[in-house]
């Protein structure tokens, strides 16, 4: 069995280590490589959240409510909170009908620490809007009205919204409904869990369809990565210097997604631990491992700081980092 771990270092000494689960498949369902357990069923969590969009799409709720780019991008993020993110998500409430009140998704602080620090030096009473999830939710509650649901309850499983989007979640994993395990996620809305393999292949096929809603999603979130995650973070920042080669989506608990179309391949990471701090560096090497196998060019100037995260200090000093250690295991 091939290894990939997360080295935490301090001074030179290895402190801690962990461990790595991948999957890369093709958009055919064929896996490619892999470390640890491809098949370790995890909650995908806000690496979902493309194929929870889809629906809104497809249905025509983003056409009926004039959703562009730049919401369809919302829709799919796990925001900073920063002022455009919050502003953006009110257009979109605003748009179907909807106001603050009905997002089921609780306050919370910014992903952001400056953001966060801001907030709270200003003493602003944090609402819905600033949960990371609000543009998720402003879709889903797009998705309702739509169709003339109920908005009481959208987030909740076994109604229309939930139904709708887990027909979606099945459709492109390739898994039968009942094989998914699910629960309440952090936002309140439905999360699901199922193995790795079936998160890459999911991946994998949107980064290659040409289904419109697909392709529209997709293009969204590289024509705006900014709104999918904010500033500094891994998400905005890979999608910016990898210029289209790569479609990313982190989740929480240690959970990284990511579509490489030219290679029409998926690929899913989870930290075994759930250590969030792990997740960009265990995705970084991935896809340098994969992008040196598959004959890809992925720039990687810039990323330093997500590739090995430095730890400090509390005067900020540097005393160790997160590195990636091992390899995938290539069929």
């Amino acid at each position: 069995m091939s290894t990939l771990v997360i080295e935490s270092t301090r001074s030179g000494f290895v402190e801690s280590l962990h461990t790595v689960s991948v999957a890369v498949v093709s958009a055919e369902g064929t896996r490619v490589a892999f470390a640890g357990d491809p098949e370790r069923v995890t909650f995908w969590r806000s690496a979902a959240k493309p194929f929870q969009s889809l629906p809104m799409v497809q249905d025509g709720a983003a056409d009926r409510y004039g959703f562009g780019p730049r919401e369809l991008a919302l829709s799919c993020a796990s925001h900073s909170s920063e002022p455009v993110h919050r502003a953006l998500a009110m257009q979109m409430l605003s748009a179907s009908g909807c106001e603050e009140r009905h997002l089921a998704c609780g306050p919370h602080p910014s992903l952001s620490p400056s953001v966060a620090e801001e907030a709270l030096k200003a003493g602003v009473v944090l609402t819905p809007r600033w949960n990371n999830c609000s543009g998720k939710h402003a879709g889903m509650l797009a998705l309702a009205r739509h169709h003339g649901w109920d908005v009481h309850g959208y987030a909740s499983d076994g109604h229309p919204v939930q139904e709708r989007i887990q027909d979606e979640i099945a459709k492109w994993t390739g898994l039968p409904r009942d094989a998914l395990v699910k629960a309440v996620d952090g936002c309140l809305a439905v999360c699901f869990g199922l193995p790795l393999s079936a998160m890459a292949t999911a991946w994998a096929r949107f980064g290659v369809s040409e289904a419109p809603a697909a392709r529209r999603l997709r293009e969204a979130m590289l024509a705006h990565p900014e709104l999918v995650g904010g500033k500094g973070r891994a998400c905005t920042e890979l999608m910016t210097a990898f210029q289209g080669e790569a479609v990313v989506k982190i989740g929480a608990e240690g959970v990284y997604c990511a579509a490489l179309p030219r290679v029409r391949l998926g690929v899913a990471v989870k930290v075994e631990d759930g250590d969030a701090r792990c997740a960009p560096p265990a995705l970084l090497a991935v896809l340098r491992l994969v992008a040196e196998q598959q004959g890809l060019s992925l720039p990687m100037a810039g990323l330093e700081h997500h590739a090995e995260p430095r730890i400090l200090n509390t005067r900020n000093e540097v005393v160790g980092s997160l590195r990636a250690a091992g390899t995938l295991a290539f069929a």
